[in-house]
């Protein structure tokens, strides 16, 4: 796995608008726990994973399943270019969504 980009979880709070309760609760981490990682305090990866993908990626983690990850690797191992082509209709669904 590649190293991670070292993230400013204050610098992405503030683009957003959020108060730390609101940007931290998304990932299950407490206001006071979210304020010690923003004044430097060493981030566990997980939480790393989490901020990426809920903050950066837009992700709503509440409707990921286990499921969602077995088709993707099936995909990935059985038939490569159905998911590559699954992605591209998926990216050009979400541009048409946004413009609606």
């Amino acid at each position: 796995m590649k190293k991670m980009e070292k993230i400013d979880a204050r610098e992405i709070r503030r683009k957003q608008g959020m108060n730390q309760q609101q940007f931290w609760s998304k990932l299950g981490v407490t206001q006071s726990g979210g304020s010690r990682y923003e004044s430097g305090r060493n981030m566990p990866r997980p939480v790393q994973h989490l901020l990426r993908l809920v903050h950066v990626e837009q992700i709503d983690i509440q409707k990921v399943r286990r499921d969602d990850f077995e088709v993707i690797e099936f995909l990935k191992a059985k038939n490569g270019e159905l998911l590559k082509d699954l992605k591209k209709q998926a990216k050009e669904y979400a541009k048409a969504q946004k413009k609606a």
